[in-house]
């Protein structure tokens, strides 16, 4: 059976000194991310396909791979392999020279992307966001448009934790003590039909969500803006998509007044969407792409922020400033760049992307019968990724308390099933339950998460067990990730 199996008697109380051991140094030592300190945090010691194991042999279902990150699954021998082998011959040069790896990662990305793309390495999503909004203030000044500095992003969203990125991310949560952050930063409303913002309903939306750009563009003044950032899907902050042809006007409101896009692909790139990029769903080509993540499936840091090859042109050196000014000691590093390389090459050779967009799909299905639920307000997929909002009252549509919201998530890991929520993003609506599996979820193992959700659901509070009426339901899974 999936989920929680304990360990054997015989060496229980030596892995129980053991763990105690481990606990002691990490309360002593060890600062958790986003969270208040646990006194008895999760140790996770290996990871075998979508398959999580901790210190006492406990297995969980991985359903957020990681952070949004572990796309191939994990435990991926060919991946080890190709770290190792790249160490050996090659382990560090900077990217002021180059290296084989960077130059055939560079040229992988481009070909992805489907033009022709200068890229530039760095470690994370946040220094890839970072990266782009330094290059799109130089090409400007470079072209003679010096005044265009502000960059629009959508409150919800989430491009990353340094001063600038965070200064995008318009999530009040991750801001509070922390400002002020970078300057130019404007935010407009997110395309959240559920809550629209606007006050629209689908026979009256007319993409006010996508109009605002205009009308703030025209506020701010056209000769001072100089991009818009997006995901093509808020991802993070509660699996907010977009109506069909919000981009694609969006983009077109960019051309109108000369405004960089700049599509933020560090969650949705890379086979989540069930397309290699996010923004090939919708048929649009961006200026700038970051990304992360997935470029690595999370086996190495890495990033990339990829710039149309003619802005790049305006780099080309005419004064001693006209270079990139910009310097990442371990972006780029060849091992990173190496196990990049793999990873593309298992996306490819499994057909991981497609069984992504087919996996996608079944999931979609197969939460559609929760929406009957009396806490479930609304669930959203895009490619193989859900968010499922919580309610207390659905015809108020009162975000669910954060009581029920952990009292979901703790009832789905007693079952083995890790899931993710939207927290620490806008006060009072951290109600969003996300799911991102790896790519190589059978389709047994999304029936099974489906169902470890009603379950979970049905845990709260008066909940009604027969919600499902009608549906088959489904038993606990007992198979085995075939990854």
């Amino acid at each position: 059976m999936g989920g929680i199996e304990p360990t054997t008697q015989g060496t229980q109380d030596t892995q129980d000194t053991v763990k105690q051991r481990l606990l002691e140094k990490d309360r002593k030592h060890l600062w958790h991310h986003m969270s208040v300190h646990s006194d008895d945090p999760m140790i996770f010691v290996s990871g075998e396909g979508c398959w999580l194991t901790d210190i006492d042999g406990n297995r969980y279902f991985d359903a957020m791979s990681g952070l949004w990150c572990v796309n191939i699954g994990h435990g991926r021998k060919e991946m080890a392999a190709a770290a190792a082998k790249q160490m050996e011959l090659l382990a560090y040069v900077p990217l002021s020279h180059s290296h084989v790896p960077a130059i055939e990662l560079a040229s992988k990305i481009s070909g992805w992307l489907g033009g022709e793309y200068r890229i530039f390495f760095s470690n994370s999503g946040s220094d890839a966001n970072e990266v782009a909004f330094k290059i799109a203030r130089q090409y400007y000044d470079q072209i003679g448009q010096p005044n265009r500095y502000k960059f629009i992003s959508r409150h919800r969203a989430y491009h990353g934790n340094s001063m600038g990125a965070l200064g995008a991310t318009g999530q009040a949560q991750r801001k509070f003590k922390y400002e002020p952050l970078g300057t130019g930063f404007q935010h407009v409303p997110p395309p959240y039909c559920y809550r629209c913002p606007f006050g629209k309903s689908t026979d009256s939306c007319r993409m006010e969500c996508a109009g605002i750009y205009d009308q703030v563009i025209q506020w701010e003044g056209p000769e001072t803006v100089a991009g818009l950032i997006v995901e093509p899907v808020i991802t993070g902050g509660g699996m907010i998509v977009p109506p069909p042809g919000y981009l694609k006007k969006v983009k077109e409101i960019c051309d109108k007044h000369g405004v960089l896009l700049i599509v933020d692909e560090v969650i949705c790139g890379f086979g989540r969407s069930g397309e290699k990029f996010g923004h090939c769903n919708y048929g649009v080509g961006p200026d700038i792409v970051t990304m992360a993540k997935g470029l690595t499936s999370a086996y190495a840091p890495l990033s990339a922020t990829a710039v149309r090859a003619d802005l790049y042109d305006s780099f080309r050196e005419r004064s001693g400033t006209d270079h990139f000014r910009h310097v990442n000691t371990f972006g780029g590093n060849p091992l990173s760049c190496a196990v990049a390389l793999k990873n593309m090459e298992i996306l490819e050779d499994e057909k991981l992307i497609q069984a992504s967009g087919e996996l996608g799909r079944r999931l979609s299905e197969r939460l559609l019968g929760l929406s009957a639920h009396r806490t479930v307000g609304d669930i959203r997929t895009f490619g193989f990724a859900a968010g499922i909002e919580l309610v207390e009252d659905k015809e108020t549509k009162r975000p669910a308390s954060a009581e029920n919201v952990a009292k979901v998530i703790e009832s789905c890991k007693q079952r083995g099933l890790l899931i993710g929520k939207n927290g620490d993003t806008v006060p009072g609506y951290a109600n969003v339950l996300t799911l991102a599996p790896p790519f190589v979820t059978t389709p047994e193992e999304v029936d099974w998460m489906a169902s470890t959700l009603e379950i979970a659901l049905n845990t709260l509070p008066a909940g009604d067990e027969s919600f499902l009426t009608g549906q088959k339901r489904h038993s606990e899974f007992d198979g085995e990730c075939t990854a």
